[in-house]
C-alpha cells in the first residue's frame, strides 16, 4: 500500500482498510450533492438507468459515503448544485473539506475514473462553481476524467436536461467502452427493456389497511425528516386588489427550538392544490387496478443501495400522497415519458411518447411540455391508455417528490420574537393552456387561515452580512428581494448600530401606492436618521424607472461608498435584467472612485465622467475582487 492511500485512510477511519476489497468492473459509485432536492432526483435517474447498462453499487450523499474507502472506487459519478456564492451544499462540505486538505498526495485517487455533473443556473455569476471547482480538485489528486464535466443550466428551455440527457448518453457510451459491460441486463424488468424501479410498493387489503392506521388519518400529514411544525399567525394581503401582483405578508409563529439569522432562509413543505388532488383520485380510480383515496400502500426497500425516504417509511394512503408527497404541479421530464412509454397498449400513445424521448422530438417536447409549463397531471390526462396501465410501484417513477420552497426571512429575531415574516407573491399566470398555471407553494400560502398548520425548517442563506458594523452596506432589492433586508436593518436597528452613512437600501417596484412594501417602516428610519432610502417607481411617470437608474443618479456616492469606505453591496431579486444591469453601475462607479482616488490633491473638480476602456477595466476588476472577497454578493431567482 502506497504512501496516499495511507494517508488518505489515517485521515478518516485507518481501522477498516481492510473491510474494503477493490472495485470490480460492474461496480459504479454515484454520489451526489443537493441542497434543494434536484441533484439526489438526477443522481437516482443515473443510478435506475446504471441498473440498465449492466452496473450495480451504491448511491449516497457525498458526506455520507465513507471518504476512506474512496481509493477503492474506480468508477465514480459525482452530481453537484452549486448554492449561495459559489458554495458547496450542506451535504458536501465535510466531504469537500477533506479534499481540499494541501497534504493529500498527488496521487491519492490515481485509481480512481470519474465524471461530474453540475447542476446550475446560469443567471448567477458563480455558475456551477462547485462542478467546476471538485472535477479540476479531482484531477490533481491523480484521478482520470472519463468525460468533460457536464454544466446542465435550469435557464434553457428544456431546463437541466437539456445537457443531462445529452452528458448521460456520452457517459453510458465511454463506460461500455472502458469496462465492456454489456448496456442491458436480463433481469427481472430489465428484459422488458423497463427502467429501473427504485422500491418494492405493495397494496395492503382492508384489513391490513384498518390494522396499520385508523381511516381517519388519510388525509394526515405525511412526517418529514428535520422539519418543525407550526401554525399562521396571519396572511396579509399588501398589495391592493386592484395590482396585477397578488403580494402576501406572512406571519408565522416561531417554534422555540428554531433559531435563525438574518439571511438565512426558510424552508416550506406545501401541500397540493384541492383542484389538483381532485383530479389525481380521479385519474387513478380510473385504472385497471383502481387506487382510492382511502387505498393503503407499503413501501419497502428493494436493493441495499437505495433506501425508502423518511416519508414512506410507514403505511401510506394515496390521499396523503397526492396531497403532500407527490408534486402533481410538476412539469414532466424527458425520462416521464420513457417511463410511460412502456406501459401503453396504444400504438399512438407510444409512438408519442417514445416521440417525445427522442433527440429529433425535443422541440416538440418543448413547446408541448416546457414552454405552456404543462403539469404531469395534464399530460397523464393526455395519455389514458398508459396511465391506466402503469403497475403502482412506477407510479413513484412518474410523480417527482414535493422538493421544499425556500424563501428568505423578512423578520428579525431580536425584533420580531415569537414570530417569523415571509414576504410571497403569489404565482399565477396564464401560457398557451386554457387553465392559468399556479405556483405550488405560493398558492399554498394564498390558500392559508390563521390558526392552520405547517411544517417549516431553517437553512443557512447565500448572504454573509459584515461583521464589521463600521462600514456601510449598500442593499438593493427591488420588489420581494427586500426581504431579507428587512431581517438585517431591523437587526441592525434593535442593536442600535443603523445610520443614514451606513444603512443604503435601493428598493424598486411599479408604484409607490400599490407595491412599496413597508413603506412605513423605511420611512421612520430615515426620519430617525438610521436609514438612507433610495427608490424607484416604475410606473408613476411616463418614463419608466428601475433600481439602476437611481443608482446612477447617485455614483459620486456609490464611488466613495466602495472605494473609500470599502463597503458590502448585497443584491435580491428576480434574475432577469437587473443584476447584470446594478453590476454595469457597480463597475461605473468603482471606476469613478478609482480615478478619484488617483487625482486626489488635485485642483479643481474631478471630472464625473467614466473615459476610456482602461479606466473601465480598472472598474471591472474591482468589482470581480469585491465578488471574490465576499463584499459583492446576489441571491437572485427565476
Amino acid at each position: 500500500m502506497d504512501s496516499s492511500h495511507k494517508l488518505l485512510i489515517l485521515y478518516s477511519f485507518p481501522q477498516v482498510y481492510s473491510q474494503f476489497p477493490m472495485d470490480s468492473s460492474h461496480k459504479l459509485l454515484i454520489l451526489y450533492a443537493s441542497q434543494t432536492g434536484t441533484a439526489q432526483e438526477v443522481a437516482e435517474r443515473l443510478w435506475r438507468e446504471s441498473k440498465r447498462h449492466g452496473f450495480d453499487g451504491p448511491i449516497s450523499s457525498m458526506d455520507e459515503y465513507p471518504i476512506n474507502s474512496l481509493i477503492f472506487d474506480t468508477l465514480v459519478v459525482f452530481v453537484c448544485s452549486t448554492t449561495g456564492q459559489g458554495d458547496p451544499p450542506d451535504n458536501m462540505r465535510k466531504f469537500w473539506k477533506f479534499l481540499l486538505r494541501k497534504n493529500l498526495p498527488e496521487n491519492s485517487l490515481q485509481n480512481m475514473t470519474f465524471a461530474v455533473l453540475g447542476l446550475g443556473d446560469s443567471s448567477y455569476v458563480k455558475f456551477n462553481f462547485v462542478a467546476k471547482k471538485l472535477h479540476r480538485r479531482l484531477e490533481s489528486l491523480g484521478a482520470a476524467p472519463l468525460i468533460e464535466v457536464g454544466l446542465a443550466d435550469d435557464q434553457h428551455d428544456l431546463g437541466a436536461d437539456a445537457v443531462v440527457d445529452v452528458w448521460l448518453k456520452e457517459l453510458w457510451n465511454k463506460l461500455s467502452q472502458q469496462t465492456g459491460v454489456s448496456k442491458v441486463i436480463a433481469n427481472g424488468s430489465e428484459e422488458k427493456g423497463l427502467p429501473f424501479s427504485r422500491w418494492k410498493v405493495s397494496l395492503l387489503d382492508k384489513q391490513e389497511a384498518n390494522d396499520n392506521q385508523e381511516q381517519d388519518n388519510v388525509t394526515k400529514t405525511l412526517k418529514i425528516e428535520n422539519t418543525e411544525d407550526t401554525k399562521l399567525i396571519a396572511n396579509e394581503r399588501l398589495t391592493p386588489d386592484t395590482h396585477f401582483q397578488d403580494v402576501r405578508h406572512i406571519r408565522l409563529h416561531q417554534p422555540n427550538s428554531l433559531v435563525y439569522s438574518p439571511g438565512d432562509v426558510l424552508l416550506v413543505h406545501p401541500h397540493n392544490r384541492s383542484s389538483s388532488v381532485t383530479k389525481a383520485l380521479e385519474l387513478l380510480q380510473d385504472r385497471d387496478q383502481p387506487l382510492v383515496e382511502t387505498t393503503r400502500l407499503l413501501v419497502e426497500q428493494k436493493t441495499q443501495h437505495m433506501p425508502v425516504p423518511y416519508s414512506l417509511r410507514q403505511a401510506c394512503t394515496i390521499g396523503q400522497l397526492v396531497r403532500c408527497y407527490w408534486d402533481l404541479n410538476a412539469v414532466p421530464k424527458r425520462y416521464t415519458f420513457e417511463v410511460l412509454s412502456h406501459f401503453t397498449p396504444s400504438d399512438l400513445e407510444k409512438e408519442k411518447l417514445i416521440e417525445f424521448t427522442s433527440a429529433e422530438g425535443q422541440t416538440e417536447l418543448l413547446n408541448y411540455a416546457h414552454r405552456p409549463k404543462r403539469t404531469i397531471l395534464e399530460m397523464l390526462t393526455d395519455f389514458p391508455h398508459a396511465t391506466r396501465n402503469v403497475p403502482v410501484d412506477y407510479l413513484f417513477e412518474l410523480f417527482t417528490p414535493i422538493r421544499p420552497r425556500a424563501f428568505s426571512i423578512a423578520s428579525s429575531p431580536k425584533t420580531h420574537r415569537p414570530e417569523i415574516h415571509l414576504l410571497v407573491a403569489i404565482v399565477k399566470y396564464k401560457t398557451k393552456l386554457l387553465n392559468p398555471r399556479y405556483g405550488l407553494c405560493s398558492n399554498y400560502f394564498a390558500s392559508l387561515s390563521s390558526g392552520d398548520p405547517l411544517t417549516i425548517a431553517v437553512k443557512r442563506g447565500s448572504f454573509v452580512f459584515p461583521t464589521n458594523l463600521d462600514r456601510p452596506v449598500i442593499m438593493i432589492g427591488p420588489g420581494t428581494g427586500v426581504a431579507p433586508f428587512r431581517s438585517y436593518i431591523h437587526t441592525r436597528l434593535a442593536s442600535q448600530t443603523g445610520s443614514s452613512t451606513l444603512l443604503h437600501l435601493f428598493f424598486g417596484c411599479r408604484s409607490k401606492q400599490a407595491d412599496y412594501y413597508y413603506r412605513e417602516e423605511w420611512e421612520r428610519a430615515v426620519d430617525e436618521g438610521q436609514l438612507s432610502v433610495y427608490t424607484a417607481f416604475s410606473r408613476d411617470q411616463e418614463e419608466k424607472i428601475y433600481v439602476q437608474h437611481v443608482m446612477s443618479r447617485h455614483l459620486p456616492l456609490l464611488s466613495r461608498l466602495l472605494v473609500v469606505q470599502s463597503a458590502t453591496v448585497l443584491i435580491a431579486g428576480n434574475a432577469n435584467d437587473m443584476p447584470n444591469a446594478v453590476r454595469e453601475v457597480l463597475i461605473k462607479a468603482a471606476t469613478l472612485g478609482l480615478n478619484r482616488q488617483e487625482k486626489k490633491g488635485e485642483k479643481g473638480d474631478v471630472s464625473l465622467e467614466v473615459k476610456g476602456e482602461e479606466e473601465e477595466e480598472r472598474g471591472k476588476r474591482y468589482v470581480e475582487e469585491m465578488e471574490r472577497v465576499g463584499r459583492l454578493q446576489t441571491e437572485t431567482w427565476a
